[in-house]
């Protein structure tokens, strides 16, 4: 005789990018295991692949995770996180305050430490001010932005910022216009991508960098207080690592 099946609520979330709602599942037994492992290890990759494989697993929702921007990924794994576990994640933050430094520089540090309640369904992504993927070159010349994905930026692990950055332009820019036409990256040579990015004054760069500086973020503020020496400061929780919990 075939066991009984365990009924499983069914929830949804709303991708920030798109506002393209996906529905899913909490994580079971197998998929906790698969993130307690992950969380054990110190290697970025392994988490992210991990993380990723958790989402495909629970995803009802037709959806390509390897081609979602950094922060829908982020912001969907937070919520497949509060509706298996809890919406509440405990973390604790040692005090950084410097209390004095031996002779051979060694920093002894305040040994104080703060924890904090983080509900996960309050964090949304945020978008810097003055956000926007459509950026000018000239009246009648643009180009149109996408945001890059996980698998987009793990290859860059090791690069300069100059390299990251020329590279991500070439992959994020989505199609190109001017008063006439729309030109898609996907149907263009790289070398004509690459004579077109040349071709372009270092004004237009700062423009282009400043869409990557702004794209929307997962984050949370805290307020450290040391209740041991009196130490403040504001601590900034960015990318979903922070909210592993």
């Amino acid at each position: 005789m075939a066991l009984p099946k365990i009924d499983v609520p069914i929830y949804e979330a709303t991708l920030p990018s798109n506002n393209q709602i996906v529905k899913f599942r909490p994580f079971l037994v197998k998929e906790q295991k698969l993130l307690l492992m992950a969380s054990q290890s110190s290697e970025i990759e392994e988490v992210i692949s991990s993380i990723k494989q958790a989402l495909k697993n629970c995803l009802i929702s037709e959806l390509d995770i390897d081609s979602l921007p950094v922060f829908d990924l982020e912001f969907l794994f937070l919520n497949l996180r509060a509706r298996s576990v809890g919406e509440v994640v405990n973390v604790t933050y040692k005090c950084n305050n410097v209390l004095s430094i031996d002779t051979e520089g060694n920093q002894n540090l305040c040994p104080g430490s703060q924890k904090f309640d983080i509900n996960v369904l309050e964090i949304n992504p945020k978008f810097g001010e003055e956000h926007t993927n459509k950026i000018m070159i000239t009246d009648n010349l643009g180009i149109v932005m996408k945001y890059p994905s996980f698998e987009i930026m793990q290859k860059f692990q090791g690069k300069s910022e100059e390299e990251i950055l020329f590279e991500l332009i070439i992959k994020c820019i989505d199609y190109i216009f001017d008063k006439d036409n729309i030109y898609y990256v996907k149907d263009l040579e790289k070398d004509e991508i690459n004579e077109f990015i040349d071709s372009m004054q270092q004004q237009h760069l700062e423009k282009i960098k400043a869409f990557f500086d702004t794209m929307p973020k997962i984050s949370k503020e805290l307020d450290f207080n040391c209740s041991k020496c009196g130490f403040e400061e504001k601590i900034n929780l960015e990318g979903v690592q922070s909210f592993f919990g």
